[in-house]
């Protein structure tokens, strides 16, 4: 029994081992890695490896473009973005010539005295330095005002001023029932006279000079005088500037214009030195990068073409003592060259102001005050002279002559027939009349309205005919049929409205109606009719509807030249960069204008030249001869129009009167030039004299030129 039983737990221990060691083997198993898995570790560390090898190398290729290959590019990256810059100011403007290379506009050179507020100036030597000056400079205070006294006062009596707000004002200050301004307000109100009679004339130029240290921005450059600034006065302020605390002198720039006042107004006006931007201009500016005391182009060319002729300002950092290092040179702006030839301009304006004095002192000439000419290149769109002269009466009855050329591009007239030929053009292409065809020219009554005639009744006529002794009927009956209408005498007349369409597209293509796009900051379109009445349209055919500008007229007649090719007009010729080492030469060619072509009539080119044709028969033996001088192998068209004014300036037209126009080229067979006058308001209706004003300008300047350019 006792041997079973020790048998039997030996069995049972012999179990548990056997079981414990099958249990060790399987976890012993479990825990030793396998082949595999050695294979997977091992290829884990070598991609580490591999990963942190490239990772280093690429760390140090970096740090060695950073500091080594890169460094002279990043430290000025570094030296941007910490130091301090700062610009001077303006560089002189380009100059502006004409298309003969004669110097227009310059720049001279003006002794100009400034000031530029100190970090951490305060009040006190502001008014001290203020002082100082006065017994240096010749100062003009005539334009300071009671406010800029009170000012100067305040600033010396802060205290004392402070000391009439009540406590109750104050209380409301802390409440915010009141603000600075308010506070500001009232202490102006409670200075006295007797307050600022303690100043005398000296005090007085001095409280000027502090306004204008004051004036504008805190830290910008301040002029304080650069009229009439004597040799002294320079010499004292330049070689005092060590004790002058912000007070300095340069060389700065003004317009000077060689020939006076011709075509000044085209040629714009630059902002003064004290202005700086206008107001109205300024977010147009401030987009581009200027600052608003910047002096820039404030109207006409120098406005248009302020991206050529403004300066590079100069460049400063500003050093560890608030000195001004020099970075880069300021630089003048680039130099332009115009179409205008200034001694055909300067003809032109002394010529016209002459004629439009003249003819004011003929009869009927009431309301007449002013013509415009144009004379242009028909083949490139080059504006050659161009002018408008405007007749005033002074208060003793005193004539006096004012430049009027604006209203070239913004002044629309009724034109009259000058646009025969584009209305010519519209019954061809549409059919209403083939080349040669003759038509009765005879009065038109249609029901419930006046005759309309041509200026004589001329029987049976052609084309040819009706533009040389510029016929209404002629053009009456082709706007008939062009809107598919059937006419009797003093019957209805029903027209498709579709035909006005159709003339003011033909009269667009030629550039009436829309903008001729010449280079100028302002450009009108001119009176578009709404009415579609049968009779409007034949107005409209004569010229007696819409309105165009005078340069509206100048790229119809031109289109008309050249063939049918619709042109820019254009006053910028060229651009050059300023010259290095020589003021007198130009640097690079930066830019030349090339003709550019709108828009094509489209008509048959054969119906071009009959109308051409027409034209120069106009000139040779017709209604405009003697209009382009001795030059009669010349073509054009005469304008006679009724216009209506507002004579007694309510708003109202109330008033019938004649304007007079005239349009041209030459030579007829290949011209150079064309011609554009215009004389608006030249008489009264059906009175028995009528100036022959645009007759003459037209034939003077057309002779100049050709004694010119022979």
């Amino acid at each position: 029994m006792s041997l079973f039983k020790h048998k039997y737990v030996n069995n049972i221990s012999k179990s548990k081992i056997s079981k414990k060691k099958t249990k060790l083997k399987t976890l012993n198993k479990k825990i030793k890695p396998s082949k595999y898995l050695e294979d997977i570790i091992e290829k884990r560390y070598l991609f580490i490896s591999i990963f942190l090898v490239i990772f280093f190398i690429i760390i140090g290729i970096k740090l060695f473009n950073l500091q080594i290959l890169s460094y002279d590019k990043y430290s000025l990256s570094l030296t941007s973005a910490t130091e301090k810059k700062i610009e001077g100011s303006s560089s002189p403007r380009g100059r502006i010539y004409d298309r003969n290379y004669n110097l227009l506009v310059d720049n001279k050179a003006i002794k100009t005295i400034y000031y530029k507020k100190q970090n951490k100036i305060t009040t006190k030597e502001e008014i001290e330095l203020a002082y100082t000056i006065g017994e240096i400079l010749d100062i003009d205070y005539s334009k300071l005002s009671e406010y800029r006294l009170k000012n100067f006062w305040y600033k010396n009596n802060y205290d004392l001023a402070r000391s009439r707000i009540t406590d109750n004002e104050w209380d409301n200050y802390s409440k915010r029932k009141l603000n600075d301004q308010d506070i500001e307000n009232l202490i102006f109100e409670r200075i006295t006279e007797d307050d600022l009679s303690i100043y005398t004339e000296k005090d007085k130029e001095v409280a000027y000079i502090y306004y204008l240290m004051n004036k504008g921005y805190s830290y910008a450059e301040k002029i304080i005088k650069n009229k009439n600034v004597t040799e002294e006065e320079y010499a004292k302020i330049s070689e005092n500037i060590d004790s002058l605390k912000g007070f300095n002198t340069k060389l700065d720039w003004e317009r000077i214009y060689l020939y006076g006042d011709t075509f000044k107004s085209i040629l714009g006006s630059v902002s003064s030195d004290t202005q700086g931007i206008p107001e109205e201009l300024a977010s147009i500016y401030l987009e581009k990068g200027y600052s608003l005391d910047d002096r820039v182009g404030i109207s006409y060319l120098e406005y248009q073409y302020e991206d050529y002729l403004k300066g590079a300002k100069p460049v400063y950092k500003i050093g560890d003592n608030n000195e001004y290092i020099l970075v880069s040179q300021g630089k003048r702006g680039n130099d332009i060259v115009l179409t205008i030839d200034i001694e055909l301009q300067k003809y032109l304006e002394d010529m016209l102001s002459k004629e439009v004095i003249n003819a004011k002192s003929e009869p009927n000439t009431k309301y007449y005050n002013r013509s415009f000419a144009i004379l242009s290149n028909p083949k490139t769109g080059e504006i050659l002279a161009m002018s408008g002269k405007q007749v005033i009466k002074k208060d003793n009855d005193k004539k006096e002559i004012i430049d009027y050329t604006p209203g070239i591009t913004t002044l629309p007239v009724t034109p009259g027939s000058v646009v025969k030929g584009a209305s010519m053009l519209v019954g061809y292409k549409y059919n209403a009349i083939k080349i040669g065809e003759v038509l009765h020219d005879e009065c038109i009554k249609i029901k419930d309205t006046p005759e309309k005639c041509s200026w004589k009744t001329m029987g049976n006529i052609d084309d040819l005919y009706a533009l040389r002794y510029s016929s209404n009927v002629y053009q009456y009956k082709i706007a008939i049929e062009v809107g598919k209408g059937k006419y009797q005498y003093n019957k209805g007349l029903k027209i498709e409205e579709e035909a006005f369409n159709k003339y003011r597209s033909m009269y667009a293509s030629f550039g009436l109606g829309v903008k001729t796009e010449i280079d100028l900051p302002v450009e009108s379109l001119g009176y578009s009719g709404k009415s579609k009445l049968p009779g409007h349209l034949l107005d409209f055919s004569i010229g007696q509807y819409d309105t165009y500008t005078p340069i509206q007229l100048s790229q119809y007649i031109n289109t008309l030249a050249n063939g049918g090719n619709r042109l820019k007009p254009y006053l910028l010729k060229e651009v050059y960069s300023p010259s290095v080492n020589n003021e007198d030469v130009f640097g690079d060619l930066i830019h030349a204008t090339e003709p550019e072509v709108l828009g094509k009539v489209d008509v048959d080119k054969k119906y071009i030249d009959r109308v051409r044709l027409g034209f120069h028969q106009v000139v040779s033996n017709g209604l405009g001869y003697g209009y382009m001088g001795k030059y009669t192998n010349s073509a054009g068209k005469t304008g006679t129009s009724q216009s209506f004014i507002d004579t007694d300036g309510n708003g109202v037209v109330d008033t019938e009167t004649i304007t007079s126009s005239f349009v041209g080229y030459s030579p007829s067979d290949n011209p150079k030039i064309s011609i554009v006058v215009v004389s608006p308001d030249i008489g009264l209706p059906n009175a028995s004299y009528q100036s022959a004003v645009t007759k003459r300008i037209s034939s003077k300047l057309v002779n100049k030129y050709f004694s010119i350019y022979k």
